[in-house]
């Protein structure tokens, strides 16, 4: 159990009761406890009652009630607000940007209490006739249910991955001597996916009623549709150990990788009955292309398949860009971020807290730039040759501008540029707010350019092609954002960025040491792109990025 599914009870208890119109107070208390909880560094667990009471924003009344979820797995008062709320009502409350105070207002008011009944209120225009509601209001409330409709049974690939893994653990245990592998979309690495799918050359007879919370759905030729642990859906295929290899290709790929690779191979090739994967490519006369790469036509003309030695994997990344610490909204300390990732083996850390506009993030003032400093100085001393690269992630303010004067940005050594606000602009407005930054000669990262989260909010539409036009002319990386929530820029434009000979950057966007780990989705991302490491920023050494950060800097103050 983390520390983030114990602070979730907290957000939803909270949620639940302004849904309910409780008490103002104890709704803030169990707000403020999500907030604490979330970043603390520790496991919850593993502190003493004593040191958990005293904690701001816990106290007596909360501690306790961590203890009994703790040991339960459940809680009394969670419950009864659950059971007083109808589910359909419950997943409204999921709407990304729709508030329990207007949620309560269409349950009350016109008795709705389904994401169905909602859509179709918002298509009779029913919503307007309530206080506080109009056209606007309704049409931003439609995009966002079919937004969620549409996203509702996918799950981001990360949450899947360690579960994944443990279900084959189980079949290699049972079936040791049998050919086992992940396929699908798990197998590409998807961001985003609706199931775990898996191969196995036993009879589909035997499988897998010995794993521990699988709930067998349906069962047909050769195919079982099964529940894991009653949330995650799992899809398993079962062949003939001398037709594996076929099978796995054929179940890997999209059907538009697959049709595309047909028409490509050599003519009259029969790719049955291969049990090695790797003897269908030989077979077709083609070059062995990634699992993660298997996805469309594109990945045949422009991503050099020949070269797949080339494409990026998590050893040729040198060091870390984009890593917040307790000076803004982080959980560890600056030394702690540095001294973790130096023990990890990289050669430097880019640090990049929040500027003064993210008020929200608690963003640096500059006397607090200026404090940071000083601190990164005393460290680059003390663990040479590993470097702090003394950075920040400048807000684009809404005309394009950077955060910060000019006499403060030509301090730091590099500086991601990135949109954190008014993401509702058209496409027209949010393009020339990027080419503004872009053009502004201290940008050497643009960030998260499209500011999406994965299954919770589509990003602001943009001119991808004049976006990465405009870095190549500017000499600006763009940063592929490597938090599964973003996941930006999306891996389809890789290509057309290696093209134009865009420098891209896989980026942790770490708030915490653990966040660090999160680098590896970002890899995965960036291989399903065609990814090459010698065109990617933090594949340089702590001397060749040194360089590459001064001769930017020079080229701004001369």
């Amino acid at each position: 159990m983390t520390n983030k599914q114990i602070a979730t009870i907290f957000d939803e208890l909270a949620v639940l009761m302004e849904l309910h119109e409780e008490n103002i107070f104890k709704i803030k208390s169990y707000q403020n406890a999500y907030l604490t909880l979330r970043k603390l560094a520790t496991p919850i667990q593993e502190i003493p009652p004593e040191e958990l009471t005293a904690l701001k924003g816990v106290g007596k009344a909360i501690s306790e009630k961590i203890t009994e979820y703790i040991n339960t797995g459940d809680l009394a008062i969670l419950k009864k607000y659950q059971d007083i709320t109808p589910l359909g009502v419950q997943e409204m409350l999921k709407i990304d940007g729709f508030g329990a105070k207007k949620i309560r207002t269409i349950w009350k008011e016109l008795e709705i209490e389904s994401i169905g009944e909602l859509t179709y209120a918002c298509h009779e225009n029913r919503l307007m006739e309530l206080k506080g509601f109009g056209l606007k209001t309704q049409n931003d409330l439609l995009a966002k249910l079919e937004f969620f409709k549409k996203n509702k049974s996918q799950f981001h690939f990360s949450e899947l991955e360690s579960i994944g893994v443990q279900i084959v653990e189980s079949l290699k245990h049972w079936f040791p001597d049998v050919s086992i592998d992940f396929c699908g979309d798990f197998r590409r690495k998807c961001n985003t996916l609706d199931k775990i799918e898996i191969l196995v050359a036993v009879p589909i007879e035997v499988t897998p009623s010995f794993i521990p919370d699988f709930e067998i759905k349906s069962r047909h030729k050769n195919q079982i549709d099964a529940i894991f642990s009653k949330k995650y859906p799992v899809t398993i295929y079962s062949c003939n150990e001398q037709e594996f290899g076929s099978k796995l290709f054929l179940y890997t790929g999209s059907k538009a990788f697959v049709e595309a690779f047909s028409e490509r191979a050599s003519e009259g090739v029969d790719f049955k009955n291969l049990a090695d994967e790797k003897e269908v490519f030989l077979k077709s006369g083609l070059s062995f292309i990634r699992p993660e790469q298997r996805e469309i036509e594109y990945n045949f003309t422009k991503n050099s398949v020949s070269k797949n030695s080339e494409i990026i994997d998590i050893q040729d990344i040198k060091g870390i860009l984009h890593a917040h610490s307790t000076y803004s909204d982080g959980i560890h300390s600056l030394r702690e971020m540095a001294l973790f990732v130096k023990e990890k083996g990289y050669e430097y850390l880019g640090i990049t807290d929040h500027s003064k506009a993210a008020f929200y993030a608690n963003g640096l003032q500059p006397e607090r730039v200026l404090a940071q400093f000083l601190e990164i100085d005393v460290l680059n001393q003390e663990l040479a040759p590993f470097k702090i690269f003394k950075g920040i992630e400048s807000d684009i303010l809404s005309d394009g501008s950077l955060d910060y004067p000019s006499e403060i940005l030509q301090q730091f050594d590099f500086i991601i540029a990135s949109v954190h606000s008014n993401l509702k602009m058209d496409e027209a407005r949010a393009t020339h707010r990027l080419l503004r930054a872009i053009e502004n000669p201290f940008t050497t990262i643009l960030g998260h350019p499209t500011g999406r989260l994965l299954l919770s909010r589509e990003g602001y539409s943009i001119d991808y092609q004049l976006i990465i036009d405009a870095c190549a002319a500017n000499g600006v990386v763009i940063e592929i954002n490597a938090h599964p929530y973003r996941l930006d820029l999306d891996w389809r434009w890789i290509g057309y960025a290696q093209d134009k000979n865009v420098l891209l950057s896989v980026n942790p966007d770490a708030h915490s040491k653990e966040g660090i780990s999160l680098l590896k989705y970002g890899i995965y991302s960036a291989q399903k792109g065609g990814l090459r490491a010698q065109n990617c920023l933090v594949s340089k050494n702590v001397i060749e990025l040194d360089l590459f950060f001064k001769n930017k800097k020079n080229a701004v103050v001369g």
